[in-house]
């Protein structure tokens, strides 16, 4: 796998995709810009996708369009640019996907591959969120609307990974981590997807 430096991981046959026309055996999907981030690894073996995370994140908080948020991704921050950073000095994350305001789709992890998106977390009873599920963060916050742009972009993406794979729900990282986590907030219209099942 090209990138910076990432470990030799396993892929889970349950992990991988039918093949779609949007997204590869591997879980690339074909019309997202992609930027590794080293932030990743295997998910447990016999582990099938069935759960999207959907998340907000700007940094710092409020602030758009700039390159922090993939270099957060990528362990390439610079923790002393802004005061908020120092907050989350050393923090490790990453996100399947980012899309931007403008609706920029941007990958940095494979889906057969598990990001590091939801943390503490649980789901029907079942923690560990990370290793069934799908992470897409959306460039916001918790108290502004989401574009239009951004929901052309996050419906389609949705409809392409319940075709590859067996989803069973689409919910907030509130829903997963209540009283932890509060996005992708009250500005986020879930008719807009058609689907919601916490």
């Amino acid at each position: 796998m090209d990138g910076i430096g990432l470990p030799d991981m396993t892929i889970s046959n349950e992990s991988l995709p039918e093949r779609t026309a949007d997204i590869d055996p591997l879980g690339w999907h074909a019309s997202a810009q992609r930027i590794d981030s080293p932030n990743q690894d295997s998910r447990p073996e016999g582990e099938s996708i069935r759960l999207i995370v959907i998340h907000n994140i700007s940094l710092p908080p409020g602030v758009f369009d700039g390159d922090a948020v993939i270099q957060l991704f990528t362990n390439r921050l610079d923790w002393d640019a802004h005061p908020y950073f120092s907050a989350i000095r050393g923090l490790r994350v990453s996100a399947h996907f980012f899309i931007r305001r403008d609706g920029t789709l941007i990958q940095c992890v494979p889906c057969s591959l598990r990001a590091w998106h939801a943390g503490e977390s649980c789901w029907q009873g079942r923690s560990r969120c990370n290793d069934f599920s799908i992470g897409i963060e959306l460039e916001g916050t918790d108290d502004q609307p989401f574009t239009e742009a951004q929901y052309a972009t996050l419906t389609p993406l949705i409809r392409s990974l319940e075709r590859a794979y067996p989803i069973e729900a689409v919910v907030g990282h509130s829903d997963i981590a209540p009283g932890r986590k509060t996005d992708p907030g009250l500005c986020f219209d879930w008719q807009r997807l058609g689907v919601r099942e916490a």
